[in-house]
């Protein structure tokens, strides 16, 4: 039985304000997706990598990899048109008869502790779905004027993790715009997903003031030596 992590690294960074993709920026001397995907080849040696990339940036990225002589193992899939076609694509390299765990995880996170993933692939095999979360620590307030009792919230990370025969078959459906991440598109089947407790330094990499925080966890302290 071999379990699998599906790497979705599809940003255009636009929200960065220049031409690089948001994966492909550096973090303390080395390109945020590549942290991302030595972080789960550290968690297990023996776990299958699908690293989903658009079909235009994977050109790009093999001239990162030479640049930076990486050279951990995975299976390359093209991106789709939205977040849903792509992890979908992904599924595919996985056979058919797979019966193990699988994660899906956002490649501008490079920072999940390992225990965080190994919970998540544990109660997943237990349960069939786990997603992890942390809490809410603002005040959220509704735009129509009512404050939101933050306590009956979670923010939601990745890596989400399933069984592998369980996300084949939700990944069957047609698309929705409901489907905003995994658990969502588990969830329209009927199958419940359980919560796991995440990490704060788990941050999704979108906007310069995060490169700049991935840059104080990653390098200036070293923080993220510490997420086992």
């Amino acid at each position: 039985m071999t379990d699998y992590v599906i790497i979705v690294a599809g940003g255009k960074g636009l929200r960065m304000g220049g031409s690089i993709p948001k994966q492909f920026l550096p973090v303390a001397g080395r390109p945020i997706l590549m942290r991302t995907i030595e972080r789960f080849r550290r968690y297990s040696e023996g776990l299958g990598i699908v690293l989903v990339l658009p079909k235009e940036q994977q050109e790009y990225w093999h001239s990162l990899c030479r640049e930076y002589r990486f050279s951990t193992g995975y299976l390359l899939a093209d991106g789709g048109p939205t977040r849903f076609h792509s992890v979908k694509n992904g599924l595919e390299k996985i056979p058919g008869d797979a019966r193990g765990v699988v994660g899906v995880h956002d490649g501008v996170r490079p920072f999940p502790a390992m225990g965080v993933i190994r919970n998540c692939y544990e109660v997943a095999r237990k349960t069939g779905a786990a997603v992890p979360v942390i809490p809410v620590v603002e005040t959220l307030r509704h735009i129509g004027g009512t404050t939101v009792p933050r306590d009956e919230y979670r923010l939601v990370q990745t890596p989400q993790a399933f069984g592998i025969q369980l996300l084949k078959q939700a990944y069957r459906q047609e698309y929705t715009d409901s489907f905003t991440d995994d658990a969502s598109v588990v969830e329209a089947l009927g199958h419940t997903v359980a919560l796991v407790e995440g990490n704060r330094e788990n941050i999704k990499i979108t906007t310069p003031f995060d490169v700049l925080l991935a840059e104080t966890l990653e390098g200036s302290f070293g923080i993220t030596d510490g997420l086992d």
